[in-house]
């Protein structure tokens, strides 16, 4: 299945594999993940091979801690990565960071308890690009042995959750009314409004629900992330941030349409969401918010719009996806970029504290890890950083489950149309559940 091409001992003191994948991807993605499931802590990153001009890599795994960090800090977050400034860093930074940022609170009840922000460096890293792998560890030669001799175990059926919702379809229309008052009124322009979906006592196999929602819904910013006794489980769409060399490129998605059952279909849909006035607004606005969120952390006049409205289509939906890009203040290190344009726009809405401060009033639930971003920093400065949507998030100690869904409220939105586009997101979600 395998061969090995080269060996070194280069890379920070660690040894270092380089092995050819001859066969079955699928096969040694399955085997690596069994494999990592052994520790407490562990991450895992898949492209799913989806064409994207910025990837670093198609998959990656990081498993094991030497190190790591749980705070709700900013600056905190920074000290780990000067600590760690040559080493891989993995690890999320939760949506109630805001508050660290602006004069902000969170006060809805939080159930799945993430810490605000945490990251670790792991001991051990497993990076595939163009099939060919590497393996980052002192102990590579017992990695790739203990991986090959992995028998993946065909996986049980679940069995099925009682799935609850923390409104109504009701009272969720009744709130959008309200919010659309909000917006008439002149106190914001767009916002995302969410809605939880949960279960209590549930009891899931965490990896194996990563497996069958990868399958069911494949998606160029999936992962797996285990920490401790809390999981996330994500088949999202959307970059966040990402920095290659001095380059910066936010990906906000602002605009959803179903897939078709036929070609003609889709193509059909794909012309309308193009056309469609309302989504372009949608879009508009959070390229404006996200243009102005990087003009802190960019070299003047270097902001610019590489993409507008790019149609991407995946398994269950097609998406509008713009790409704005600049170039970097060679002052700033990268967690003060982040900081600079956190929350994402796409999961606030503009004016920024406005929207935030009126969705904590009209949600019900503590956002946590769900609008936040999972990601890594590369010993050379680089990073990638998706954003948590389409997401299952999961104690394993308290036995709750949750997902959560928004869509961008303006002026001209329909209630019951957003509710639709809601169900339509977590479609994926409540096949592989219920």
């Amino acid at each position: 299945m395998l061969k090995l091409l080269r060996f070194s001992e280069a890379y920070s003191n660690l040894a270092r594999y380089m092995i050819l994948h001859l066969n079955n991807l699928e096969e040694f993605k399955a085997k690596a993940q069994s494999w990592a499931s052994n520790f407490k802590v562990y991450c895992v990153l898949d492209s799913n091979s989806y064409p994207d001009p910025y990837t670093k890599f198609d998959f990656a795994i990081a498993a094991d801690p030497a190190d790591f960090v749980e705070t709700n800090s900013f600056l905190e977050i920074s000290a780990f990565n000067l600590k760690h400034q040559n080493s891989w860093i993995f690890g999320g930074f939760g949506y109630d960071l805001k508050n660290d940022i602006e004069p902000l609170s969170s006060n809805n009840t939080d159930y799945i308890e993430f810490p605000d922000a945490f990251f670790f460096v792991p001991k051990h890293i497993l990076i595939l690009k163009d099939k060919e792998l590497e393996i980052i560890s002192e102990n590579a030669d017992e990695i790739w042995t203990a991986i090959n001799s992995v028998v993946v175990q065909k996986p049980v059926k679940a069995k099925k959750l009682a799935i609850q919702q923390r409104f109504s379809k009701k009272d969720y229309i009744n709130t959008v009314k309200q919010i659309i008052h909000q917006i008439s009124i002149g106190n914001i322009y767009e916002t995302n409004f969410c809605m939880e979906f949960y279960a209590s006592d549930a009891i899931i196999d965490p990896l194996n629900t990563y497996r069958q929602l990868n399958s069911q819904s494949p998606t160029p910013f999936s992962n797996y992330f285990k920490w401790f006794d809390r999981h996330i489980i994500a088949a999202t769409p959307e970059r966040f941030l990402a920095k290659r060399g001095e380059k910066l490129i936010s990906q906000p998605i602002k605009g959803t349409a179903k897939r078709g059952l036929t070609d003609e279909e889709d193509d059909k849909i794909i012309a309308q969401l193009k056309e469609s006035s309302k989504e372009q607004q949608e879009n508009v606005m959070i390229v404006d918010l996200v243009r102005n969120d990087l003009t802190k952390s960019a070299q003047e006049g270097s902001v610019r719009v590489e993409k507008l409205f790019g149609v991407h289509t995946f398994k269950q939906v097609h998406h509008l996806i713009s790409t704005i890009i600049c170039i970097k203040k060679t002052e700033l290190d990268s967690v003060q970029v982040i900081r600079n344009t956190f929350p994402m726009g796409s999961m606030t809405g503009a004016p920024k504290i406005k929207a935030m401060e009126l969705m904590e009033q009209f949600e019900h639930t503590k956002r946590g890890m769900y609008s936040g971003a999972v990601g890594y920093f590369s010993p050379n400065g680089d990073f990638d950083f998706n954003v948590i949507i389409r997401t299952i998030l999961y104690n394993e100690t308290n036995k709750y489950l949750s997902f959560q869904v928004g869509s961008a409220i303006t002026y001209y939105a329909i209630p019951s149309l957003e509710y639709e586009e809601c169900l339509l997101k977590v479609k994926a979600i409540l096949a592989i559940l219920t």
